[in-house]
Order: structure tokens, then sequence, then C-alpha cells
């Protein structure tokens, strides 16, 4: 059961147009003036240094076309969207660049500048990004001392910043983050891409080695893999990266002298497979310590490094390890948050005649624990207690909130020997003063085995979903009777309780609303639907039943946890 939704907060942006926090951040790492534009061509998010160079606060140019508001000519005359650069590049999709064009500021001056633009992920299905700076700013230029063969315009720079910041702090998955950085570096800066970790007790991997083919990237696999200890002593350029020292050019001359480590060894082998001819080495940090370092090499590209280079590289690897840094510290949350979940929900005990099995998936954007939950175990007088139940949120406070209830819960219906909806009575008079939890929907049920070999279930309901009973045949049942008013309201309306007898060889569904519910369609289509394929499943062992069934009821567009127990009575003789 999801949770109010927080407002956004407030920044440079159009309320609702991209995620705050990484377009505004993204935007204001770049060193010149940079906006966003939907695909209307309507200034979505700007950054600090646009609103200064434009005179324009944030409020004058979010929402606004920005043909219409900024381009003009060199006179300051307005520009018809034929004759506009920015306009026609706009609509072709993809990088340009422009050295020599007009900006119309907010004191109704005109300001001389130089933009790119290209094609921006911020989520949405389609924006650009215009990155400009007045035209007396200095530019690095071929022939340069310490330039390469191929330099960078400041432009492509600040760009290719900007591109490895939305796209490397998009993701919370570490491996997916190396891959988005090496797509970036090669072959746009080099042939050669390969990144060390140092991983958990000091441990150093080769994470990844990519060659650029073409436009083909090949993974090198048998690169890849441990790497010796990282030594403190040494001079030789990766030690020295991936101790945080410096960042360093190097060639297959400086691995070809006495080695005075196995990593020395390493980079020899590397150098020898590669055929790279020139490198550049640069940490990967993030603000708590050295993640690893990023080798950039040119076998086949033109040009060597040089020291002029490593600025770029060192930002390049700069923001790899914040995002590196964050991807890891969501996996140790998550690892932690699954260990915490398994210990929460419970195994199913051993009934004799009665089949049971259990499936629980957290929401997509949490973090792996939730408020559903399921529960089954034995009551003092022999029979089985099964409850399913759903506390509001799925975060680490309804995942405590759940163990609050599920545990009170075990002890009243161990204790007491009553129907169900007399001990929900009691669980729920207890949440509202002993517990946190603001509001929950449950059923409990208890079965038991008959003397003629049935299978009576007895439940409570208080505000779930209904059971499915699926026959033997396929036909299917919602037990909608013994329906109560949610836990938490302090109503005291009396709770009632249904009774049915099982058919041999049927499955009982209980299951958590995330399962049935879906954004823009009825609680009736997902009951409808979750019915369907039960009984197609009918026939399916319990395992692959309910498995199969998650697969396919659970909807694609699900932002909540979902919780299902089924149960499956003996077989017809």
């Amino acid at each position: 059961m999801a949770g109010p939704e927080q407002a956004a907060p407030h920044g440079r942006q159009q309320s609702g147009a991209t995620p705050a926090a990484a377009l505004t951040d993204t935007l204001e790492a770049i060193g010149t003036g940079a906006y966003v534009v939907d695909a209307e061509g309507r200034i979505i998010a700007v950054n600090a240094h646009a609103e200064k160079m434009l005179a324009r606060p944030a409020d004058e140019l979010i929402g606004r076309d920005a043909h219409d508001l900024l381009h003009r000519d060199a006179h300051g005359q307005r520009l018809s969207r034929t004759q506009c650069t920015v306009r026609q590049a706009f609509h072709t999709g993809s990088t340009a660049q422009v050295e020599e064009d007009y900006f119309a500021r907010g004191d109704g001056t005109v300001l001389p500048i130089s933009w790119l633009i290209t094609p921006y992920n911020t989520g949405d299905d389609s924006s650009t990004l215009v990155i400009f700076h007045t035209r007396d700013r200095p530019q690095t230029t071929e022939g340069e001392p310490g330039s390469s063969s191929t330099p960078l315009s400041e432009l492509e720079r600040l760009a290719l910043l900007a591109e490895t910041t939305t796209r490397l702090t998009s993701t919370l998955d570490v491996e997916e983050a190396l891959r988005r950085l090496v797509t970036l570096v090669v072959p746009r800066l080099a042939d050669w891409a390969i990144v060390d970790l140092i991983a958990e007790r000091d441990e150093l991997w080769r994470s990844i080695v990519v060659n650029a083919d073409g436009d083909a990237l090949e993974y090198r696999e048998d690169l890849q893999g441990p790497m010796p200890p990282i030594p403190q002593q040494s001079p030789m350029p990766l030690s020295r990266a991936l101790r945080g020292v410096a960042s360093t050019v190097a060639g297959p001359e400086t691995y070809r002298r006495e080695p005075d480590s196995g990593i020395a060894v390493e980079q020899r082998r590397l150098f020898d497979a590669t055929g790279i001819r020139s490198a550049a080495i640069a940490p990967i940090r993030s603000t708590r310590a050295v993640l690893g370092a990023l080798t950039l090499g040119r076998a086949a590209h033109p040009g060597n490094f040089t020291t002029a280079d490593l600025p770029l590289i060192e930002d390049i690897a700069r923001r790899a390890g914040l995002a590196l840094d964050n991807a890891r510290l969501y996996e140790r949350q998550r690892k932690v948050a699954e260990t915490m979940q398994n210990h929460l929900l419970p195994q199913m005990p051993d009934v004799p005649g009665l089949q049971m099995t259990a499936r629980y998936l957290p929401a997509p954007d949490a973090s792996q624990v939730g408020g559903d939950w399921y529960d089954a175990f034995s009551l003092s007088d022999g029979a089985t207690a099964l409850a399913v139940g759903d506390v509001v949120g799925h975060d680490v406070e309804a995942a405590a909130g759940m163990a609050q209830v599920r545990n009170m819960l075990r002890a009243y219906a161990w204790a007491l020997r009553e129907p169900p909806s007399q001990i929900v009575s009691r669980l729920d008079e207890a949440v509202m003063h002993i517990t946190e939890v603001a509001m929950a929907t449950m059923l409990l049920a208890r079965i038991e085995e008959m003397h003629d070999g049935h299978w009576k279930l007895s439940w409570t309901n208080a505000g779930h979903p209904p059971p499915l009973l699926i026959s033997h045949d396929g036909l299917t049942q919602y037990l909608t009777d013994g329906h109560g008013i949610l836990l938490g309201t302090g109503s005291g309306r009396p709770r009632t309780d249904a009774t049915v007898l099982l058919p041999p060889g049927s499955t009982l569904v209980l299951y958590t609303d995330g399962l049935i519910e879906e954004p823009g369609h009825t609680l009736d289509d997902g009951l409808q639907r979750l019915r369907r394929h039960a009984a197609a499943l009918a026939h399916r062992p319990l395992a692959s039943f309910t498995d199969q069934l998650l697969r396919r009821v659970r909807p694609a567009a699900n932002d909540d946890d979902v919780a299902l127990l089924a149960l499956r009575t003996p077989a017809p003789r």
C-alpha cells in the first residue's frame, strides 16, 4: 500500500519536467551557460551561469520558447524559424556547433555567443541540451603546446562532462555504470578503456577492458580479472593512480623496465596484448576514498596523450567515482535490506496433507523492503494460521511496522483460542495504542483438517483484497464474505467470520494489492486478470503455479511490493 507522494523539490526547472536533483545538479556542474529544452523547444531547466549571462532570472526563462525569447541576429532583430541555425539544429535531433551567433539578454542588449546543441537524456521522450559561452572565451585549438591531434573544443569538453554526469548518475548499478563510462570515452577519446576497481578488503580487480572496433565495442574478458595488491611505494603510473597520488601519461616503455610489483607485470601484459602506444591513467575517487583507476589507451587512435589531456580525463574519472560510490552504497543498502526482509518473512510450516508456498517481491524503486507480508504458523489447538497483510508504505519504516503487526498477531493467535475475527479485533486495538502503524489491511485465516478428510477454512478480512479459490478443474471463486474495515481507523465496528470447505485438489491464493492494482485501470480489471490466469495455471505444480502467476499478473507499471501465499489441498482420490 504505497504512501502519499512527496512534492518535488524546487529548482531551476519546470515542475514535473525531469527528476529535479539530477538535472539541476548536472547543469550547475557545467562551467558556462546551459539550458535544456523539451520536444516543443520550451526551456525546462537552466543553470545559474545562463541566468547571469542572459541577464534573466530562471522564472523568466522556464517554460518559454527558447527561439522566441533568445534567438536574434547581430542587430538584435528576431529571426524567422527557417533562418535560425539553432532551431534548424534542434529539428535535426543531432549534435551541432556554431562559433558565431547571438542571444537576446534581458536588458535589451545582444550577446555574441558560440553554442553547441545535442540530444540529452532526461528521462523524457525528447530533450535537447544547449551549451553556450561568449565568443571572447579562449578556445583550445590544434597546434597549441601539449594538444593532441584531435582536441575537443571547449563546448565539446563541457558537453562531454555534462553527458558523463547525467548518464552515470542515472543508474545505481555498478556494472551498468561501467558500461556507460566506457561508451562515453571510447572511441571519442581513445580506442581502449580499462577500469581497475578496489573491492572489499582492498582487493584489486580489473573490472573492464574494452576496445573500439569501428562503431562496435569488444570486451576483452581474457584481460579482466583479479590483480596483484596495490604497492604502497611504487612510483609506477597505475600504482600511483590507485593510491590517489596523481594522474599520469604512460607508454609501453614505462613498463619495459624491471618490474617493481605484480601490478607492473600485469601492465606490461596489457600493453603487449593491446598494442597501446600511449595511455592516460587517472584515479577514480569518491568523496570518501580512492575507488580505482581509469586508463585510456590509444593504439590505432590518432595522436598521443599529453599532460594537457589529463584535466579532462580527471574530470571524467571524478564523476565516475561519485556515480560508482553511490551505486556501491545502494547495493550495500540493498543487501542489508534483503537480509532484513528475509529474516522478517517466515518459512512455511510443514502441514501434513497441505502444500504451501509463498513469494515476496519488493517495490521496484524501494530499498528491497516494504510493508507487505505473509505468515503461516501452527496454532495451539493444532490448526494452522494463514495471514497476509499490507502496512502503508514500502520502505524500512513500513517493514518495521509490518514486523510489529505480524509478531503481535502471532502472540494473540497462539494464546487465544478464539475465531479470527476476535483475534483481529484485539490486534486492531493494540495497533492503535502501542505501535506507530497508521493504517494496515490484513486477512487472517485458520485452516484445519476435518474428520472426513475435508479441509475447513475460516477467515476474517480487515479491508484486504479477497482470497481467490481455484478448483482442481479451473473454476474460480473470490471469497468475499467476512469483510470488515481496515486496521487503525478506531471505528470499533464488530468483525465477522466466514467459513468454507475447500474442495479436494483446490488452490487458495492470498495476496496483497500490488499484484492487481495498475495505474489507469480499475480494481475489477486486476481481479479479473488474476482470476483468468489462476484458472489457466490450475494444473501446474504449486511452485510453478505461484511463480507464473506473479510473472503474468503483476502489472508492468507496478510501483508497490507484493506478497503472495498459496496453498493446495490433497488431490481427489
